[in-house]
């Protein structure tokens, strides 16, 4: 195995293994901050010792083992000095006397902890931005361009407010808990926020290889249950967890045997996981009977439901679609929002009538490095039959798509609005 794939097999095994590094850490240490900076010294580790030592059986477990001996040693060099460092030392020197070799399977229960960590981190002494960015940092393992990417703002303004967040509870002393009452209401509308953004970074894998993350996805959708029961009474949790279960119900059908994006149009809707949709619309009953329909989750969802009704791309209820974005963009104003209500526009009206909303996008600032508003321009311009425009919009996408499943699916496009066009 060559240097560069040793080091892309530790930056895969990285992503996976992270969240439970920094959950662990962070319960033991009871300081978020510091369980984030020390296991970013064990991949440091591995990126020095597995190139010549070969990857370890059970990598997740070394990494986990050097993270701890870490932690063990700066709270040893800190020698001490408060009670509370006192006794974590004294129960993760007890923990190291029992800890388990390098081949020892670890504890993978880890959705309870993983949800601690979100609500420590979206503690109301934190902005609404640093939170989500934090809990993408920690929980996702994404980059702060992927970070960037996602809220459609420059990357030093993530950096920054990753920065904030790590000081504020580094210096306050917050509680690493799950909270309960008054204080977890507080609480849930940014962990829906961030648990929704852990979906849709592996639903739609911002950079690297793969067009889908699944275990994001998972991870996503395991929290997204155990919110249902933390807030059994909250029509958003239900509604957030139809709208994860229903989208993932397609991801089988979502990627051709290469790992290549297939459009939801052209899917094999004989893919799509009927138990993970029949869950989903089951949410949904409740939500309604919860009174929570008109929510911003709830009526996302119920977007993705149209779909998942449809048993081909024909029978799908373009109009209610449209409907539905048009309820949401009053209720959540966005331009990615506009840009999706564009897109059933164009289903039910045409694509000159999409067109139009989407030339009045192009000013949008968030939009300019977003790749895709071209992409949704260039389709409408195919369909108008506008193919060197088309192709020219298409190449635009695919020079800002970060993602490399998707930057070739973008430069195929524009090969074939290229065509087309010769052909006129």
């Amino acid at each position: 195995m060559t240097t560069t794939t040793t080091h892309e097999t530790i930056l895969a095994v990285w992503r996976i293994e992270q969240p439970r590094l920094i959950t662990s850490l962070a319960r033991l240490l009871r300081d978020v901050p510091l369980a984030e900076d020390l296991t970013q010294e064990a991949l440091i580790a591995a990126l020095e010792r597995w190139p010549a030592s070969g990857i370890p059986e059970r990598p997740g477990a070394w990494l986990m083992t050097t993270a701890k001996r870490r932690a063990l040693d700066h709270l040893r060099r800190r020698r001490m000095l408060a009670q509370k460092h006192a006794m974590i030392v004294r129960d993760m020197e007890q923990e190291e006397q029992i800890m388990p070799d390098l081949d020892t399977p670890l504890d993978d229960d880890i959705g309870d902890e993983m949800l601690r960590l979100i609500f420590t981190a979206c503690h109301p002494l934190i902005s609404r931005e640093a939170r989500v960015a934090l809990t993408l940092r920690m929980i996702c393992g994404l980059t702060t361009g992927e970070i960037a990417r996602a809220f459609l703002v420059p990357e030093t303004t993530i950096a920054q407010r990753i920065l904030r967040a790590k000081k504020t509870l580094s210096g306050s002393g917050l509680a690493y808990e799950t909270p309960h009452g008054e204080e977890l209401a507080h609480r849930l509308g940014s962990v829906f926020e961030v648990v929704y953004l852990i979906f849709n970074a592996g639903y739609t894998a911002a950079g690297g290889n793969s067009w889908i993350r699944i275990e994001l996805c998972e991870d996503a959708l395991r929290l997204g249950r155990v919110l249902t029961s933390v807030a059994p009474n909250e029509p958003e949790a239900h509604a957030l967890l139809a709208l994860m279960e229903l989208n993932a119900s397609r991801n089988r059908a979502r990627t051709d045997a290469a790992g290549n994006p297939i459009l939801l149009l052209e899917q094999d809707r004989r893919r799509w996981d009927r138990l993970q949709i029949r869950r989903g619309l089951k949410a949904l009953v409740k939500v309604k009977a919860l009174g929570g329909a008109s929510g911003i989750y709830a009526l996302q969802a119920a977007i993705v439901a149209c779909h998942a009704r449809a048993t081909t791309a024909e029978e799908t209820d373009w109009r209610q679609i449209a409907d539905l974005y048009t309820v949401l963009e009053g209720l959540m104003p966005s331009p990615i929002v506009t840009l999706n209500r564009a897109v059933a526009v164009s289903m039910v009206d045409g694509p000159k009538a999409a067109l139009d909303i989407v030339e009045g996008l192009s000013a949008e600032p968030a939009l300019q490095r977003y790749h895709l508003l071209p992409s949704v321009r260039g389709d409408l311009l195919f369909k108008l039959g506008r193919f060197d425009d088309a192709r020219r919009a298409f190449e635009a996408a695919a020079d800002l798509a970060e993602n490399e499943k998707e930057r070739v699916f973008l430069e195929r496009r524009a090969g074939e609005a290229a065509g087309a066009a010769k052909n006129q």
